[in-house]
């Protein structure tokens, strides 16, 4: 049932982008350095709302997570706002040997990412605010899933490695993943991994 809710909500987002009818905002950022495999992007402060998940599947915490913040973004607030749709819906993930903890974070437009209305208590999210940081990007295409996001991850962590002797990762096993496709997309599908690269060593980071 869930699996099904998402796959409709990012239908109907996809078809309205496809017809013109509004543009998908996503947070900006400024490549500072890049290789062919990866880049390290300059991004500025942002706003999130954020849903906590434990658990131990990628997919299905992103469901539920994703399915307490479209309640939120089609009007379950204390303001009844409805929110645009926004890019990338974006899993963080700190790994455990038992149970992983999953953010599943929905940006927040520069129409409301500096007051935001409350959510209703019952969806249990939180307003994150980011500042200014700098992340290690590695893009990959296909589906994101509990079998190949770790790859993912590792093969940036092993590229980042090879190119740099100091320590730049904040930590190499806590990565995101963000999505910018509907589900119903089969082809040219874009995901990309972010790792926090804090240490960096270019003015442009912030330490």
């Amino acid at each position: 049932m869930q699996t099904s809710f998402l796959l409709l909500v990012l239908i109907t987002v996809a078809v309205a982008v496809a017809g013109g009818g509004y543009a998908i905002e996503s947070p900006k950022y400024t490549v500072i350095y890049s290789e062919s495999d990866f880049e390290i992007r300059l991004y500025a402060e942002s706003s999130w709302m954020s849903a906590l998940v434990r658990g131990t599947s990628f997919q299905e915490s992103t469901k539920d997570g994703f399915h307490r913040l479209y309640q939120y973004i089609h009007g379950a607030n204390v303001n009844n706002t409805e929110f645009p749709m926004t890019s990338p819906v974006l899993t963080s993930i700190s790994p455990s040997s038992s149970e992983s903890v999953y953010v599943v974070r929905y940006f927040l437009s520069s129409e409301h990412e500096n007051s935001p209305p409350e959510p209703y208590p019952e969806l249990d999210l939180e307003l994150d605010k980011w500042k200014s940081q700098c992340m290690a990007v590695r893009k990959f295409s296909g589906f994101a899933k509990d079998d190949n996001i770790e790859e993912e991850k590792d093969s940036l962590v092993s590229s980042l490695k090879k190119r740099s002797t100091d320590e730049i990762m904040a930590d190499e096993n806590t990565y995101s993943i963000a999505q910018y496709n509907a589900s119903f997309h089969l082809t040219d599908r874009l995901n990309e991994v972010w790792i926090d690269v804090s240490g960096f060593t270019t003015e442009a980071c912030p330490a």
